[in-house]
């Protein structure tokens, strides 16, 4: 990076580098179908003179490659328009230390995979199931560095695992997924037994009537809806009347009571469950961050440029989202719905009212209903419409949170499983 530097011509440069060494396996219809390893490298060179940038990206790191990419960015900043939202390179940032590199799954190896993946297949075969999953680690890094004085470097792991059950008929389906930054919080075998008990379970699902029920939404069913609340939170769309967040004559709600104040959603860079990246992409420092406090909007995320314009401090975008939750266990949740259905995944979400945050999607993987404390049975899926800052308003209760991942974007958070009344299931939908 220093010697990219030394080759440049421009007002200023800025350099990110990124790498990482990794391993996956595969399987479907009970047997491994694919195993790999993956080795990248990654250079991304942006110079600018004034207000034109150019960039280009590169994995070739010898002397001459390195500067024919410097002088090709600089070409390229010379030919582009002026961006006249463009800003300035940051100047040197203090960086806590990152919490997000675990030595023993850097030293995951090949065998490890194929042990932990053959559990998943003799749970999957004892039951009488059909298994299909993937199990991927990785170990990388990330550096920036700048000429105005800056320069931050991250090291990190991270392994990911999930698995679909089905029955022999098709007709049941369960799913499992966890993602760790240490694998010795990943136990493969239980969260396999967990998706095999689902898929015999919802083998002979009954249809009910849609409508609003009381609703247990599992962590990885929360997951979907609640990111969505953090997507849309951002300061230059609530501000242009582009959000929820928007209100007449170019306000916002920042500092309203929006949802229930149960609620608290925040970012922690530092959280020992979910430790992240401590810098954002633009360089800026990641800190702890309260995005929702006891139902109150208390700070959006603001670009540099948007940052400028408003006279604020620029809060760069949370890597991660931890939702604080009560003691109650999933099965504790369960016990005390008199009548209600359990959700254990939602997918397919896709915007309806952005003004509104009104989302639709499908339940799928295990949707249950219970009565008097118990599950009762398996009902067929649902089609919902549901906003969750309406859902946030309708809670009744929180479990204990844990960590999980969501099916739609791959982003990893910290939440309870959560019971909400009048949750509005539209259609039936005939997928498992």
């Amino acid at each position: 990076m220093k010697k990219v530097l030394s080759f440049s011509k421009a007002d200023e440069i800025e350099i990110n580098l990124s790498g990482s060494e990794g391993g996956n396996i595969r399987y479907a219809r009970n047997a491994v179908s694919t195993s790999g390893n993956v080795t990248q490298s990654n250079l991304v060179i942006q110079s600018s003179f004034g207000k034109r940038a150019g960039t280009v990206t590169i994995n070739e790191f010898d002397d001459a490659s390195l500067e024919k990419a410097v002088r090709r960015s600089e070409e390229l900043a010379r030919l582009a328009p002026e961006n006249p939202e463009f800003v300035k390179n940051l100047g040197p940032q203090q960086y806590s230390e990152s919490k997000t590199f675990v030595g023993t799954t850097a030293a995951i190896t090949p065998k490890f995979r194929a042990d932990a993946v053959q559990q998943s297949l003799q749970i999957a075969k004892d039951n009488k199931l059909t298994a299909a999953g993937f199990l991927e680690n990785s170990a990388g890094y990330a550096a920036m560095m700048n000429s105005s004085g800056l320069f931050t470097y991250n090291t990190e792991t991270n392994v990911n695992f999930n698995v679909t059950l089905r029955t022999a008929d098709g007709k049941g389906s369960g799913y499992a997924s966890k993602g760790y930054n240490d694998i010795n919080k990943l136990d493969v075998a239980a969260a396999t037994r967990i998706a095999a008990q689902k898929a015999a379970g919802s083998a002979e699902a009954k249809a009910i009537e849609p409508g609003k029920y009381t609703v247990i939404l599992e962590p990885a069913a929360a997951i979907v809806l609640l990111e969505n609340v953090l997507f849309s939170m951002d300061a230059r769309s609530a501000d242009e009347g582009r959000s929820f967040l928007s209100k007449p004559g170019g306000k916002t709600r920042l500092g309203e009571k929006m949802v229930d104040e149960r609620v608290t959603i925040y970012s922690d860079p530092l959280n020992p469950d979910l430790p992240t990246r401590t810098w954002s992409q633009d360089g800026r420092p990641q800190e702890k961050v309260a995005w929702i406090e006891k139902g109150v909007i208390r700070n959006l995320p603001y670009s540099r440029y948007w940052a400028q314009q408003k006279g604020v401090k620029a809060v760069p975008f949370p890597d991660c989202a931890i939702m604080e939750g009560g003691t109650a266990s999933l099965e504790d949740l369960i016990k005390g719905t008199e009548k209600g259905i359990l959700v254990t995944r939602l997918w397919y979400i896709r915007p309806v009212d952005p003004q509104t945050l009104l989302f639709t999607g499908l339940t799928r993987d295990g949707t249950f209903y219970i009565e008097n404390g118990q599950i009762k049975f398996p009902v067929k899926n649902f089609r919902f419409n549901e906003s969750p800052i309406i859902m946030l308003n309708n809670l009744e209760e929180l479990g204990r949170p844990e960590r999980t991942v969501s099916g739609e974007s791959g982003s990893h958070a910290l939440i309870p499983p959560m019971k909400i009344r009048d949750f509005t299931f539209t259609s039936l939908s005939d997928a498992v």
